[in-house]
């Protein structure tokens, strides 16, 4: 492989990390909104959000994307693909997400939320110094987890017409005949961005471990 050729492999590679960053952030985000959601006891919040984490989990990612590639346009929006692109990685996350943070948020053990009641904290103050640290020490890893999940099925993302890692190497193993060293590359290098992931996790959960135990 010519040193030209895997320069485009890299390029691409950093745009797949790049828009998986994006989607995973944004998916955070809507992620917390809709774990708050299901754990109201307001039954209009809790159950849009329980239908939410339905759909998305439900449906395949590849027709998430497809649907939103589509759909937009219909609408009269105008985005490029790769906004369409995070749009449906990032949806398609959140529910996952919301899912990991709520059973961590449920598994703060019920003492120490009656002990904070007791000493007269806000549940603002509880939230900030009790559950929201515990919840998150406790779903790091499967948020970690998600974070690979959703590197990998980025290669989805060809479908609506960007150019990532995978659809890179189809589009130079075709021109050179030579799929698979490509594709070998390819799977190389996706793993060493997950393995990355993976030990950025440990060390955030070896941190907070320190952390807690101080």
């Amino acid at each position: 492989m010519s040193t030209r050729l895997f320069e485009l492999m890299l390029w691409a590679a950093g745009k797949t990390v790049l828009l998986s960053a994006i989607s995973i952030a944004i998916g955070l985000a809507i992620g917390l909104l809709v774990c708050a959601a299901k754990l109201s006891p307001k039954k209009l919040l809790s159950i849009p959000a329980t239908v939410y984490v339905s759909l998305f989990r439900g449906v395949p990612l590849l027709v998430q994307l497809l649907l939103i590639y589509n759909l937009l346009p219909a609408l009269g929006i105008l985005v490029p693909s790769e906004v369409a692109a995070i749009a449906g990685l990032a949806l398609c996350t959140a529910a996952y997400q919301a899912e990991n943070l709520r059973g961590g948020f449920n598994s703060v053990p019920r003492g120490l939320i009656e002990a904070a009641d007791m000493v007269g904290m806000s549940p603002w103050q509880q939230l900030r110094r009790i559950r929201a640290p515990i919840a998150f020490r406790l779903t790091l890893p499967a948020l970690v987890n998600e974070m690979i999940l959703i590197l990998k099925a980025s290669s989805l993302i060809s479908v609506v017409g960007v150019i990532e890692l995978t659809r890179m190497a189809q589009n130079l193993s075709a021109s050179t005949f030579r799929p698979l060293l490509f594709y070998s590359v390819a799977g190389g290098i996706y793993l060493a961005i997950c393995w990355l992931v993976a030990g950025g996790g440990s060390l955030a959960e070896r941190l907070m471990r320190t952390g807690s135990s101080r």
